[in-house]
């Protein structure tokens, strides 16, 4: 029999040779078995695109998974994760720079619903992916769809980032409605035309009817001509318990997999205060047309 170090050895080996197989000639997926990993062992692996896919199978021992360009001086960035449904065999937890983890997806049959991640300036974005103990992994699959985007800004707290990445529910500061002005993938000026529940996926729909859309960085809306309305359709958490109201808002937040999620949503007429206290006091981060 082959001495225990042969053995460790030929094993990272099989892991390595698995990992650069697994890797689609942009380095943005990975697809790869847990059959030729030692149960104690954990695989190192690496992604550079902004989004893509991650297919565990048979799930054993752990794997450490970094996002985006190798470069810990960079932008905070934010990571959104989505499970496939049904996750099962494995735990996906952030790295945080202390060395502690932050658990995002965990094994279960509740819905598929996505966790977001914000790392801060020096932190590695590193996911480490965990195999949980069952005595048979046949059929488990730990499966997931990921994006990661920079953040612009290093001073921006992860509450800016509203109901999606911190799951407070709570409405946003002055401050971070001015930086989400600036930093969110839309803007948009509206009314509530309707909300609907989606208790499978534990989300509220939000129905807007947007007289103008103020800005995007994706195609999430389509814009019209002038006065012409345009009816958006905006996700957020089940939990936060959004309701129709009166009044015309600012809608502001950012993509997820292709759909729009509310960070922060101030009636106009609160935005303009804020707004015009920032400018008089020469604070304002970015310029908005109001009018």
């Amino acid at each position: 029999m082959p001495p225990p170090a042969l053995l460790r050895a030929l094993c990272c080996a099989l892991l390595a040779a698995a990992a650069r197989a697994g890797f689609s000639g942009d380095r943005c997926s990975w697809r790869g078995s847990g059959l030729t990993q030692e149960p104690s062992s954990v695989g190192q692996l690496a992604l550079a695109c902004a989004e893509g896919t991650v297919e565990w199978l048979y799930p054993a021992g752990a794997l450490r998974l970094t996002l985006g360009r190798p470069d810990p001086g960079a932008w905070p960035g934010v990571a959104c994760l989505r499970p496939a449904q049904p996750f099962a065999g494995a735990q996906v937890f952030a790295e945080r720079a202390s060395g502690a983890l932050e658990l995002l997806l965990a094994e279960g049959p509740g819905p598929a619903r996505g966790r977001c991640v914000r790392w801060g300036p020096g932190e590695h974005r590193a996911l480490f992916l965990q195999a949980t103990l069952h005595r048979d992994i046949s059929r488990r699959v730990a499966a997931f769809r990921f994006e990661l985007r920079e953040d612009g800004l290093p001073e921006l707290l992860p509450q800016a980032h509203g109901l999606g990445v911190d799951g407070a529910c709570r409405p946003c500061s002055d401050t971070e409605l001015l930086l989400a002005a600036c930093t969110s993938d839309f803007v948009i000026h509206g009314a509530i035309h309707g909300v609907t529940h989606d208790m499978e996926l534990q989300e509220s729909v939000i129905l807007v009817m947007a007289t103008r859309v103020l800005r995007q960085t994706l195609p999430l809306f389509r814009t019209g001509g002038a006065g012409a309305q345009v009816q958006a359709s905006i996700r957020t958490p089940l939990h936060c318990g959004v309701r129709p109201g009166p009044g015309t808002f600012f809608f502001m937040g950012w993509s997820r997999f292709g759909e729009a999620w509310l960070g922060c949503a101030p009636r106009v007429q609160e935005f303009g205060r804020a707004y015009a206290a920032a400018s008089t006091a020469h604070l304002l981060p970015c310029q908005v047309a109001l009018g």
